[in-house]
């Protein structure tokens, strides 16, 4: 085999991170939804799903206003709220709960309840891996996908549960699960991708194994496939600082 081109996130970069410390000629290329490497800016696929759920929270907000309910939108993100946080901020939802945030459950209570009293219904989004601040994460059973990790979903029916027992109103879920994951992608995606892979096949080229092609800016960077996976990059604290100004 003279090169082996790895396309995927944390876990599939992982691997190549190690056949790479094992001699294989490697070359890494970032696609996940989930946006949550380290080494670039931006994944390709992360855009469409973003697109996808806001499509999904802007239907949404039809729904909640005609029959006054509390409408939850889960959506995929284990340890990293990226999609949820783009999604929400762009869909206009009232509030945001993402992994790298324990929520109180009693301030997203107020939040819905400002909301209500304004005469708006609420639209709140939620990562599939958040979780309160007197809780763990709310699993859908104890079994593992391929690379050991515990199924997630099921938060959104917990929350849901939860606010209709403290306020009295309405809250129905919908989780989106693989829909973000499917469809046809975004233009920024399609040019991601492709430029990604031109800049793969000329790191095949120079030979310059163990790298992952990134976007840096607007430009494709090489960096190393160990430091690409070394730390998970998840939402700054500021970051979601800035979307919380618009909750409630």
């Amino acid at each position: 085999m003279d090169a082996l081109i790895a396309i995927g996130g944390e876990d599939t970069l992982g691997v190549a991170t190690v056949l790479h410390e094992h001699g294989i000629s490697v070359i890494g290329v970032p696609k996940t939804i989930d946006n949550d490497l380290s080494g670039t800016d931006y994944t390709f696929g992360f855009d469409t799903a973003v697109t996808i759920a806001t499509e999904a929270i802007d239907r949404l907000h039809t729904t909640a206003e005609s029959h006054h309910r509390v409408l939850i939108c889960e959506v995929m993100g284990r340890h990293a709220g990226w999609i949820a946080l783009h999604s929400g901020m762009a869909g206009g939802a009232n509030a945001i709960l993402i992994p790298e945030v324990p929520f109180d459950l009693n301030e997203v209570v107020d939040w819905v309840q400002s909301r209500f009293r304004s005469h708006y219904s609420p639209i709140l989004v939620v990562s599939e891996g958040a979780l309160p601040k007197d809780g763990g994460l709310i699993t859908k059973d104890a079994t593992l996908d391929a690379f050991g990790h515990v199924k997630l979903s099921g938060i959104g029916e917990w929350l849901g549960g939860q606010i209709e027992s403290r306020t009295g109103k309405e809250a129905r879920t919908t989780v989106l699960g693989h829909v973000q994951r499917g469809g046809t992608p975004t233009a920024f995606d399609r040019v991601l991708a492709t430029r990604f892979g031109l800049n793969a096949i000329a790191a095949v080229k120079d030979m310059d194994w163990g790298k992952m092609v990134a976007l840096r800016g607007t430009d494709v960077v090489r960096v190393p496939l160990k430091v690409a996976t070394g730390v998970l990059k998840t939402v700054p604290v500021a970051r979601y600082e800035e979307a919380a100004t618009f909750f409630g």
